[in-house]
């Protein structure tokens, strides 16, 4: 009776542990997804900040651009209206 008793305390303690691991590496399985979730994410807001970034330098150089080439073709028309004179001049 008394090896009876013991075998089943010996059993239940067993299963006990076994279901305490079962949980810790069911917990340390979601922790890992966690993890991996939170890089995941880090991962896209970079590269979505760095494509931002990189679209509005892209816009800021064609403004910049644009400005220089509208300069310089007021500064050409300048010029040859000054040295040339005025295009009404001979109509």
């Amino acid at each position: 009776m008394v090896v009876l008793v013991v075998v089943v305390v010996v059993v239940l303690v067993v299963v006990v542990l076994l279901v305490v691991l079962l949980l810790v590496v069911v917990v340390l399985v979601l922790v890992v997804v966690v993890v991996l979730l939170v890089v995941v994410l880090l991962v896209v807001v970079v590269l979505v900040v760095v494509v931002v970034v990189v679209v509005l330098v892209a816009v800021v150089v064609v403004v910049v651009v644009l400005v220089v080439v509208v300069a310089v073709v007021v500064v050409v028309l300048v010029v040859v209206v000054l040295v040339v004179g005025s295009p009404t001049h001979y109509a």
